[in-house]
């Protein structure tokens, strides 16, 4: 760690000032620290004080203190109202040229590779035969890579072993920059932004009830489900139906989806159930509307005017040799699914389908992607308003997370997801998954989005989910931002541990006397709930360990840890005050994980505890040496 010479600075408001100890950056330490109540800076230098206020901000001059700064009611947020929407054109460029660190964006190829094989996460079988990614950050698109194979297998044998038959090798197909996928679930952003248009001209309302638009949805009750619902997946509909297996033609089908009635126990937007038949319903709403079909609606709405070249339902037989195969499907009659969309449903239903059915590539999943990312225009083709797109990304489910904690929704897109967006996960990030084996992410707050196209279910579903590689890309693209401290240097960084504990620990030189302040820098972002970073103290040597409250500062306002942190951190460091009890002998960081998916982790730095009975511990100084860390390394920033 850096060593730096000890000053003190003054915050100061209300009810008193309070002097706090940090640290500015210079190569030598001091010796000894300020005594408690020296004042170096404020209305009166050298004004002694009695007794520090933890954490109190200054409200007057800018004087060294946080201007302007005042209590905020909890932990930092972020709404649609703070998003920036920049027009950009996509282009290719190298990732310093957008701050990134190349080394982390390399790792993208190499761990989509990884996954090609089993793997520790994934054992049994390969998690995918191929992939194509692209990442891309301010317009510029930094990777775009095809690993793997498109085609490479003819039947699956079997269970239990389930063993993937392979074609002979001048069989295979390799995979492509420009290979083109079966979408899947993606396919419902495309039937969202098909509604919001039709939305934004006045002809749908979102608190409409359905029944406006299709009376035949009443049946089963459903009579007050309301667009938004449908949209944000709490209409209260069943996730699943075998339309294709129980039905006989496609107008059958498409007849039982509308008249589904509730899951058992739902009632209209009092629960979550992510559902395929709520999109089914709003994709022939529209058509109802506008009297067009949904994949002319698609074609003239959205792919057209984005010149998305290679996006659609039911592709032409000539692109076969440049599509992705899913899933070996014998119990279907279908044998290698191949050229055709892999949803039975979809399938059954012509092909189109409000939930399922559309192909496309990373090219022009990334002008979609670039499209919602400049405020719903691209190269001059405005596609939604931007009130639309920041519509889009309220979380209209907050209201029933303790219930449902995987309920974040806006309209049409995920929000927050930690199990597929890790270190890129906000409460503003959106995105989706598709069940073959395909994802988005869009972080609008960084300007970043990943996508990630594989054939998972080739040869078959069975053989696992993706997503612990999707989770590795997002989180090595997320690790291409750096953190850096304000004071420079390294920083304690809590190492990457899926269902861990790792601790970082200070102890003092002497136990603490009266009026003892501990000072430090943190930044943290982590999945809400499951991975928490604990702020401990021990009277004994670190026998026992009691939770401190911490005071965090930051240019906007302060707030209080009771005792921990989680979730979103304002991806900003934050200056941190605890005032320790008399007779702390040791101050501690744990942090806690569970079994899967974290956020972009957790960074401690310049630690400096004083009190009356003098400087306890210095840690970018004569105590550097000094910290215990289990789980914790030095980290440049």
């Amino acid at each position: 760690m850096r060593r730096r010479r000890i000053s003190t600075t003054v915050l100061g408001a209300g009810f008193g000032t309070a002097v706090l100890v940090t640290a500015l950056a210079v190569p030598h330490p001091a010796t000894a620290g300020p005594k408690v109540g020296q004042l170096l800076t404020g209305p009166e230098a050298g004004q002694a004080l009695t007794e520090p206020e933890v954490g109190q901000a200054l409200t007057g001059g800018r004087g060294g203190g946080w201007h302007g700064a005042g209590w905020r009611d909890g932990p930092p947020t972020v709404d649609p109202a703070d998003v920036r929407f920049e027009r950009r054109t996509l282009r290719t460029g190298r990732p310093q040229e957008v701050g990134l660190l190349p080394e982390y964006v390399d790792r993208l190829r190499t761990d989509a590779e990884a996954y090609l094989s089993p793997t520790p996460d994934h054992p049994n079988f390969p998690t995918y035969a191929g992939a194509v990614l692209l990442a891309a950050k301010d317009g510029v698109v930094v990777r775009h890579e095809a690993v793997g194979t498109a085609v490479k297998y003819s039947e699956v044998g079997a269970a239990p072993g389930r063993v993937g038959v392979e074609l002979p090798a001048d069989q295979q197909i390799p995979m492509r920059k420009d290979t083109i996928f079966d979408l899947a679930s993606i396919s419902k952003l495309f039937t969202t932004v098909v509604v919001l248009r039709q939305v934004e001209r006045g002809t749908v309302e979102l608190d409409a009830p359905v029944v406006r638009y299709l009376p035949e949805f009443a049946a089963g009750g459903k009579e007050a489900v309301t667009v938004r619902m449908l949209l944000t997946h709490t209409g209260g509909l069943p996730a699943f139906a075998p339309l294709w297996s129980r039905y006989p033609t496609p107008e059958a089908r498409e007849a039982a989806a509308l008249a589904t009635p509730f899951a058992a126990g739902a009632s209209p937007g009092n629960q979550y159930v992510y559902s395929d038949l709520g999109l089914i319903a709003l994709g022939v709403l529209v058509e109802r509307v506008t009297g067009s079909p949904l994949e002319e609606l698609v074609a003239t709405e959205v792919t057209g005017p984005l010149r998305m070249v290679d996006t659609g339902y039911n592709p032409a037989p000539a692109v076969r040799p440049r599509i992705a195969a899913t899933e070996y499907q014998p119990y279907a009659d279908r044998g290698m699914v191949w050229g055709e969309v892999h949803d039975e449903n979809a399938w059954a239903l012509g092909g189109v389908a409000g939930h399922a059915g559309l192909f496309s590539t990373a090219n022009d999943l990334a002008i979609f992607c670039q499209m919602l990312l400049n405020g719903g225009e691209y190269r001059g083709a405005r596609i939604l308003r931007e009130s639309t797109v920041r519509d889009m990304l309220a979380n209209y489910n907050a209201h029933l997370e303790s219930g449902y904690p995987e309920s974040d929704r806006g309209l049409g897109v995920e929000l927050h997801k930690h199990w597929y967006m890790s270190g890129l996960a906000s409460p503003v990030t959106f995105g989706h998954t598709g069940f073959t084996g395909t994802s988005i992410v869009v972080d609008p707050l960084s300007h970043t989005f990943l996508i990630l196209l594989t054939n998972r279910v080739h040869p078959d579903r069975n053989w696992g989910s993706n997503n612990v590689a999707r989770r590795a890309l997002a989180r090595d693209l997320a690790y291409a931002s750096p953190v850096r401290s304000p004071l420079g240097g390294t920083a304690w960084r809590a190492d990457d541990r899926d269902g861990g504990s790792v601790t970082l620990t200070a102890p003092l030189r002497r136990a603490a006397g009266r009026a003892s302040v501990a000072s430090f820098r943190l930044w943290y972002d982590t999945e809400p709930r499951y991975d928490v970073l604990h702020f401990q103290t021990s009277a004994d040597g670190g026998e026992t360990w009691a939770p401190v409250d911490v005071t965090l500062v930051g240019p906007a306002g302060r707030w209080t840890a009771e005792g921990s942190v989680t979730g979103y951190g304002g991806r900003r460091w934050w200056q941190a005050f605890a005032e320790l009890p008399a007779r702390t002998t040791d101050l501690r960081w744990s942090y806690t994980t569970d079994g899967s998916a974290q956020g972009r982790g957790v960074y401690v730095d310049g630690l400096l505890v004083v009190g009356t009975n003098g400087l306890l511990f210095s840690g970018e100084g004569t105590d550097a040496t000094r910290f215990t860390a289990t789980g914790w390394t030095p980290s440049p920033t």
